[in-house]
């Protein structure tokens, strides 16, 4: 896939965003040598460090919002911890060391390493649970409602794509609470296109014209689905959600964080309150958007990248570099 429009140094937080580049491809090496030992844990504990240690070096004065936990549940790159050294944008950070753990630890496609950030107090500190989402592309920015059912989502970004409702695909993650989806988008004679994890690449996939995939619909993590917002909001596309919270203790949990009203539809800028905000990740395996860790025969590692920037003047870039 060719590189596409040229990333801007406009704005302060964004300025980072090659510095982030960085800890990406540092955590996506990190990872590499666990490719396929079936032990996650170890894979996404190298990953953390990695982001973590590279993190501190950068002049910001940064926070994780989503991470890996909390505090006492996590050891590395927790939620409140503050990172960078001090000085520089203050920012808010969310990150995935290992997006696809099971997937990387037992050899399969679909991980990477994942960053967004966004200026302090603006991206939703969203709990970990799971959040109805969908998502879709520039063409179909403002044509779709969570509270909507996929059928009246689907035609309606039918129309604002030109298309006949029967030629989109609609990307849904292939589980059994999915199969009512599944259906919708089958009775309408529409393509469905199924994964097995990740569906932050599913909603980047929206984006970009290559990939051929006109919608995302589904429910996953809710700070995947920050995460992915952030990285629609550079792309100029739109995401929708929906926190299920699926207990009481859930529901008082998002209370706590702040979200008076759990099961309120949620907008992009609701997600990310800020156009001051970019969104990088480094394939570990293969996917449909990169290609993972390469170690060559000299001992040098090759990445690939994608970087996305929001603001006034959005860009994005595919970067292949050897370490």
């Amino acid at each position: 896939m060719e590189a596409n429009r040229r990333i801007s140094d406009a704005g302060s937080v964004q300025a980072l965003a090659m510095s982030f580049l960085t800890v990406s491809q540092q955590a996506a090496i990190a990872s590499y040598r666990w490719i396929g030992k079936v032990n996650k844990n170890e894979a996404d504990g190298a990953g953390t460090e990695a982001m973590r240690r590279q993190m501190n070096l950068i002049p910001m004065k940064g926070v994780i919002v989503i991470g890996e936990g909390e505090m006492d549940e996590a050891p590395m790159l927790y939620i409140g911890e503050e990172l960078g050294t001090g000085k520089g944008p203050h920012l808010d950070i969310a990150v995935d060391p290992v997006e696809g753990t099971s997937l990387m630890a037992k050899g399969q496609d679909n991980a990477m390493a994942v960053i967004a950030a966004s200026e302090r107090g603006s991206l939703l500190h969203a709990p970990d649970m799971y959040m109805k989402k969908i998502a879709v592309g520039p063409k179909a920015k403002g044509c779709i409602d969570i509270q909507a059912s996929l059928t009246e989502n689907m035609k309606a970004v039918a129309k604002a794509l030109g298309k006949e409702v029967q030629e989109l695909t609609v990307m849904i993650q292939d589980r059994p609470r999915h199969e009512g989806l599944i259906r919708e988008v089958l009775d309408l004679e529409a393509r469905v296109k199924l994964f097995s994890d990740g569906d932050i690449t599913g909603a980047i996939a929206t984006a970009l014209e290559e990939l051929d995939v006109d919608l995302l619909a589904g429910t996953g993590g809710a700070p995947e689905g920050v995460i992915a917002a952030a990285a629609l909001k550079c792309l100029g596309g739109d995401l929708q959600a929906q926190l299920v919270p699926n207990s009481r203790a859930e529901y008082e949990r998002c209370v706590r964080m702040g979200l008076s009203e759990p099961d309120k539809g949620l907008t992009i800028d609701d997600l990310v309150r800020s156009e001051d905000c970019f969104f990088v990740t480094t394939g570990i395996t293969d996917s449909p958007l990169l290609k993972g860790v390469r170690k060559l025969k000299d001992g040098s590692m090759l990445t690939h990248s994608f970087v996305a920037i929001g603001g006034s003047t959005p860009g994005f870039q595919f970067i292949e570099a050897r370490h």
